[in-house]
């Protein structure tokens, strides 16, 4: 019997997925009204409304699932005692040797990865390099096009 997988998330993250479900599941009267409207204009199979209708109703459906399957099976991420390591749930703060520059990631399961937001997967490349550091530790974090070296200066 295969392990069940389950998904790392913070309790915010949890949050934002059940707000996006409720958000999902009032969209589907919507939906389903504008089903009944395109069936309405004719013929099914030249019928571009019906034809859109349905993919927006697969798709909306789709995602229902996959949030209902990720809560269903949930690892709340404790957040870190001691801030000694980095691991799952962390914010690091790091900076540049060279210029001085500050970044700050937060270490999250990958369902809740955003980097642009600064929350990096434990399963990407900084990710890896950064998890079980201590503070003062260097990091080398690699770029397309260059490599910089980061002192953890915090972890929280």
């Amino acid at each position: 019997m295969p392990m069940k997988k389950s998904f790392l998330l913070t309790k915010d993250g949890v949050a934002e997925l059940q707000k996006e479900l409720a958000d999902l599941t009032a969209q589907r009267g919507p939906v389903a009204e504008n089903i009944k409207t395109a069936r309405e204009f004719g013929d099914l199979a030249e019928n571009a409304e019906y034809q859109s209708a349905r993919q927006e109703h697969e798709r909306l459906e789709n995602r229902i699932s996959e949030i209902e399957h990720i809560l269903q099976n949930v690892e709340i991420i404790k957040k870190p005692t001691g801030d000694s390591k980095v691991q799952i749930g962390s914010i690091v703060k790091l900076q540049s040797e060279t210029s001085g520059k500050t970044k700050e990631f937060q270490v999250v399961g990958t369902v809740e990865a955003d980097p642009l937001n600064g929350k990096i997967s434990d399963e990407s490349p900084i990710g890896q390099i950064l998890l079980g550091k201590k503070v003062g530790e260097e990091v080398e974090i690699r770029i397309p096009t260059d490599t910089t070296t980061y002192k953890i200066t915090h972890i929280s």
